[in-house]
């Protein structure tokens, strides 16, 4: 691995801003190693590459937070309330998104940064949209990345978001310390439109607007409790369920509570290194899959064959476990 001597003069400049500048000075340099990072130029990723291992030592270091919740539930509120809520204690938060839709939508959540105005502007915080990659694979991988360089950076807490659409939530849990899923008060009154597989990666669920129906969130943290004991990640210690008003600010102490409770006994414990190993290692053979199926499309006689091959098993002439070894041939 190199070291961060090693690096090329202009980005010895930005890794020395990162690690030891500060204000506006910092934060220029962390925007301007994610736009590497975010780059599909590949004289940019060999640049990124070696910056972030020049990076690595100094990750790390924060607590990750993954924040999931149907569009309506209120998550930019939360965010913003939390974020100010730990800056007052000390913290520096930093704010990221998975979020696939964005280079369809043109940015579903965090492009609009005036939704958090307050939290945007403060200089022990950095909000940055979901990198536009076009798939989830590729958006998780930018914001894994984005989070290592924001742990460098010094920032203590990340928060990692997503919108509660298709697989991006098990992406975020895949990144996380913790993945909190946020419910609306009514959430208890239709449990099967939760989604089991979500439930299941929840180590804390969040009933946020709990003050514009007080019985109805009482209600709901009755029996997403109970739905938890059955099918939740610990079986033995049903996730936690609290119920809370962002708007109003009411019941982040007792939710930051929580999450320090859950962070210290898994850190005592060891599960929480044991947990980033893990993760750690998917990532790896996530990347390496990716990667494999890009080179094998890109392949020339790959490309030069497939047309054919996808012909022949459309029409029934070959079979497609057949098809498949033929083509992997091609590429020796």
């Amino acid at each position: 691995m190199k070291s961060p001597a090693s690096l090329p003069a202009a980005d010895q400049a930005l890794a020395d801003a990162l690690l030891h500048g500060a204000g506006p000075a910092q934060r220029r340099s962390l925007a301007k190693i994610i736009t590497l990072l975010e780059s599909t130029r590949a004289d940019h990723r060999t640049r990124a590459d070696e910056l972030l291992n020049a990076l690595l030592p100094a990750s790390g270091r924060s607590f990750r937070l993954g924040i999931s919740g149907v569009p309506g539930v209120g998550k930019s509120t939360f965010i913003e309330a939390l974020g100010l809520f730990l800056i007052e204690r000390g913290h520096r938060v930093a704010v990221l998104a998975v979020d696939p839709s964005s280079s369809i939508s043109g940015g579903s959540i965090l492009g609009d940064k005036t939704r958090m105005e307050r939290l945007s502007v403060h200089e022990r915080a950095f909000i940055r949209p979901s990198p536009a990659a076009g798939n989830l694979g590729g958006v998780a991988e930018k914001t894994r990345e984005s989070m290592l360089v924001c742990e460098a950076a010094g920032f203590d807490t990340v928060i990692v978001e997503t919108v509660g659409v298709g697989q991006s939530e098990t992406a975020v849990a895949g990144m996380t310390d913790m993945f909190v899923l946020m419910q609306l008060p009514n959430a208890g009154d239709d449990l099967q439109a939760i989604k089991k597989g979500v439930m299941e990666l929840a180590d804390l669920v969040l009933i946020n607007k709990a003050d514009l129906d007080e019985a109805a969130a009482t209600r709901a943290r009755a029996q997403i409790t109970s739905a938890l004991r059955l099918f939740g990640p610990h079986a033995q210690a049903a996730a936690q369920v609290l119920q809370l008003s962002a708007l109003k600010g009411s019941g982040l102490e007792t939710f930051w509570r929580a999450v320090s409770t859950f962070r210290d006994q898994r850190r005592a414990g060891g599960q929480l290194v044991q947990r980033r190993r893990q993760q750690d290692r998917a990532w790896m053979w996530e990347r390496v899959e990716a990667g494999l199926r890009q080179r094998f499309r890109q392949h020339p006689a790959v490309r030069t064959a497939l047309p054919g091959f996808i012909d022949d098993v459309e029409g029934g002439r070959l079979a497609a476990s057949v098809a498949a070894r033929r083509l992997l041939d091609l590429m020796n």
